[in-house]
């Protein structure tokens, strides 16, 4: 599969939400929309990145944006996840990853000389006709959300 550039059509997507609704991609066409992935629920990194989103969530909204946070983790797991840190936008259960690989983030990791499959932490921005206006790679969490931000 061939890596999604800026300027594609963003893949379509149906995954259940926290809030037990199915979201489709094709029902978001006419919003601005931010996705993104991230490996883990409750982890330092993704509790950091959520806390950003979360905190900045008006300036989004101002801009008439939606963020969505999609993960591998379970649809409870996102519950939890959710409650714990009075999270203010939707998080999407991707649990056997099929949305990840179309998006070109399940991606072989390493850690502690082990090898594993995982999420590659990616923001992608995408405008109201569902075509890819910016992608973050490889995303660092201090100072992304102000990247985020400026280039909606």
């Amino acid at each position: 599969m061939k890596e999604l550039k800026e300027g594609n059509k963003t893949p379509a997507f149906s995954l259940m939400s926290a809030s037990g609704k199915k979201v489709n991609s094709k029902d978001l066409l006419g919003k601005k929309m931010v996705l993104y992935f991230y490996p883990k629920d409750m982890t330092s990194g993704c509790t950091l990145e959520a806390q950003d989103f979360r905190d900045n969530i008006d300036s989004f909204k101002r801009k008439k944006t939606i963020v969505l946070g999609i993960s591998p983790d379970s649809i409870e797991r996102h519950r939890k996840f959710m409650e714990k840190e009075d999270l203010n936008f939707e998080l999407l259960s991707d649990d056997d990853h099929k949305v990840s690989e179309k998006y070109g983030v399940w991606k072989e990791k390493s850690m502690y000389g082990r090898k594993y499959m995982g999420i590659e932490r990616s923001t992608f921005i995408i405008d109201t006709e569902g075509r890819i206006q910016k992608i973050y790679r490889k995303v660092k969490v201090p100072g992304h959300i102000d990247e985020v931000l400026e280039n909606i």
